[in-house]
């Protein structure tokens, strides 16, 4: 049995011994108080969950102690016995904020069945807290919102990943929260009082990539007017954040391959090795598995890189999670925006759901921010919303731009060759009449990379 702690009150000690004695038996723990001043001090000192207190005492009524507790601790449970069992006082003991009220003389019994009920409200309510905040930490994680399955096993693969050392690919469509999931490792790990240091690896040529990683010493190259750290060296003691991997330029490959075997690299015009201990986490939109057989991307690298997976789902790709994040957005954009806005017509929500969102979730979190800002009515409608969301997908609209309807034939006929073709973009090309070089370019516009067949 739990522990359920019973505050006895009555300043008459027979009938105290009495209950206290009864109560204790039944296998409950209980701490006595002669006056209603000795029983507010217990109260304030220590965790009861329950008080059965005698109405009519000399320092403070019964009533006027349950109100006193109540100012204390809102949720205080007390039951108040009375010598006087008239609708008025009952009346007066639940207005006052009691659980339940007993007359005298008390039948044990019925306290009995009294006490259980307040023990058994008392679990009910603290499981269904523990629920509630078990649900508000699986539903979301550093800024990441999902309640799907796919979500959650997401999260449960970043707890389990966080606190080892293995290097961990993050994998899925641009805009789906890659980041953030590495942020949460990093912050979920023994390393989280260290640096997290980001490096795009398709933002910056091969040249001054090579030396934002590894540094370079003064002279190395023209414009090297003196040393600088690369971001491994930053990161010493903490994480280094690969982004776009799979854009990293071959020879780089070939010297990060080196950096995590060796835990070592030289400067750019150096030739002393440094030392660095260096969690590698990594992330790509790309298909890596197509680089490899294109001799795009290193073996050796990507089986040193791919310890541990996690792939994000599409935001098309869980679905279920939309009405969160939209009712979430909407909140913090709201209370950035010092606006307030009561929610989403109905038609504005339908559109919203039905819509395809190639760029993710960073896109539907875009689209509410804009909305937020433009509305002049304290919901959103259907005109809030950008152009582009009125393309939605089975839908026909006259209202959407030409290049909108464009852009929502090419995906679905896209998807259909990929699907036609096993997701082999060289055939893929081929049904859709375009160059390989025109799929790639349009399957990293639209963010179309996993599942060719999803909605």
């Amino acid at each position: 049995m739990n522990r359920f702690c019973i505050l006895v009150v009555d300043d008459e000690p027979a009938q105290l011994e009495l209950l206290s004695g009864f109560l204790t038996k039944q296998g409950f723990e209980t701490v006595l108080a002669e006056s209603a001043e000795k029983a507010l001090a217990i109260f304030r000192r220590d965790a009861v969950d329950l008080v059965v207190t005698d109405q009519k005492m000399p320092d403070m009524s019964g009533l006027d102690l349950v109100k006193a507790m109540r100012a204390i601790n809102p949720e205080a449970s007390v039951i108040v016995i009375t010598a006087y069992g008239t609708v008025d006082t009952a009346v007066a003991a639940i207005k006052s904020g009691a659980a339940d009220y007993l007359t005298k003389p008390v039948n044990l019994d019925e306290l009995l069945y009294r006490v259980e009920q307040v023990r058994e409200r008392h679990r009910l309510l603290t499981e269904n807290r523990e629920l509630r905040e078990a649900l508000q930490t699986h539903r979301r994680i550093d800024g990441v919102i999902g309640e799907g399955g796919r979500m959650l096993e997401v999260f449960s693969l970043v707890r389990r990943v966080a606190s080892s050392e293995a290097t961990v690919l993050i994998r899925g469509e641009s805009g789906t929260g890659k980041e953030l999931i590495a942020k949460a490792i990093h912050y979920g790990s023994p390393r989280a009082s260290g640096p997290m240091i980001r490096v795009n690896c398709a933002a910056l040529p091969e040249t001054l990539l090579e030396s934002e990683l590894f540094g370079h010493e003064k002279g190395a190259f023209t414009g090297a007017f003196a040393a600088r750290k690369g971001r491994f060296e930053l990161a010493d003691g903490g994480t280094l954040f690969l982004d776009e991997i799979g854009d990293l330029p071959l020879p780089l490959q070939a010297k990060l391959l080196r950096v995590l075997q060796e835990k070592e690299f030289e400067r750019l015009g150096s030739s002393k090795p440094v030392r660095v201990n260096v969690r590698i986490l990594a992330a790509t939109h790309r298909d890596l598995e197509a680089l490899l057989k294109a001799g795009q991307f290193r073996e050796d690298l990507y089986y040193r890189l791919n310890v541990v997976t996690i792939t994000l789902p599409a935001l098309r790709e869980r679905r279920e999670d939309l009405p969160l994040l939209m009712d979430h957005f909407l909140r913090r954009f709201a209370e950035k925006n010092k606006k307030i806005i009561r929610g989403f017509t109905q038609e504005a929500r339908e559109m919203l759901l039905r819509y395809d969102y190639p760029g993710n979730v960073r896109e539907l979190e875009n689209i509410i921010e804009r909305a937020v800002v433009l509305t002049r009515d304290d919901v959103i409608g259907r005109a809030d919303l950008p152009l582009t969301t009125h393309n939605v997908e089975g839908e026909e609209n006259e209202q959407a731009s030409l290049p909108a309807v464009v852009e929502g034939v090419e995906r679905r006929m896209i998807r259909e060759a990929l699907a036609r073709s096993g997701g082999i973009q060289t055939r893929a090309a081929e049904l859709l009449g375009i160059s390989e070089r025109a799929l790639r370019y349009k399957l990293d516009k639209y963010g179309l990379y996993e599942d060719p067949n999803s909605e």
